[in-house]
């Protein structure tokens, strides 16, 4: 059976090289370059989640959780279910069941040290996304766990959310990317494999095609 616990490559050698430009140490320099943001902008934070965020959470299928270390190290983690999976329990909390993973932790170890997180909601086909931040922390047997069954399993560990700071971030992003435009995507080979990047990045004496399958079947698996 393939393992994912082998030791990688090796750091890479520190690099030293410095580039030319001028290093921006200071908000007066950032605002000096970049100038105010308007007053709808500034002001569209709330402290709550509003009826129309709510509809959007609710039937967002994919969002990504920030969260940090007491080391100031940073995690992002992408977390997808069926729309629905994500509980607006009131207006101003949310939560969601923790589905199987590597068992590396990262977010829940980050949420027991340093419980600020960050959250991006997404909604296929629309740019506008909604950007959640607040205070999270871990529930065991949460009574309201039999509402995020999927597939027959109920999730042991949810996550609450308490809203600190919600808005709507607008679909630049995804206009300039063409995220959703299929004829914007790459065709196959033009980007490596999930086998050829574990192979690119750690010791393995499977073949990128092993480990692609070895991928996909934990795909089929252990989704839940």
């Amino acid at each position: 059976m393939i393992g994912f616990s082998a030791c990688g490559g090796g750091h890479l050698a520190d690099y030293s090289a410095r580039v030319a430009g001028t290093v921006i140490t200071s908000i007066e320099q950032l605002r000096e370059l970049i100038g105010e943001p308007s007053k709808l902008v500034a002001e569209k934070a709330i402290d709550h989640i509003d009826p129309e965020s709510r509809r959007f959470i609710e039937g967002s299928p994919f969002f990504v959780l920030a969260t940090s270390a007491a080391d100031g190290s940073c995690d992002v983690s992408p977390r997808g279910d069926p729309p629905g999976s994500v509980l607006v329990l009131d207006e101003r909390t949310i939560a969601f069941g923790d589905r199987k993973g590597n068992r590396r932790l990262d977010s829940l170890r980050n949420i027991l040290t340093q419980p600020q997180v960050g959250m991006l909601f997404l909604v296929p086909g629309m740019g506008e996304t909604i950007r959640l931040n607040g205070t999270a922390r871990i529930v065991r047997d949460a009574p309201y766990a039999d509402r995020l069954t999927v597939r027959g399993v109920r999730p042991e560990l949810t996550i609450e959310i308490s809203v600190v700071e919600l808005y709507l971030h607008c679909a630049k992003a995804f206009k300039r990317s063409a995220l959703w435009d299929p004829d914007s995507w790459p065709g196959r080979g033009e980007v490596p494999t999930g086998g050829q990047l574990l192979r690119s990045q750690g010791e393995y004496a499977e073949s990128a095609t092993e480990l692609d399958d070895y991928l996909t079947k934990s795909y089929r698996t252990t989704m839940y």
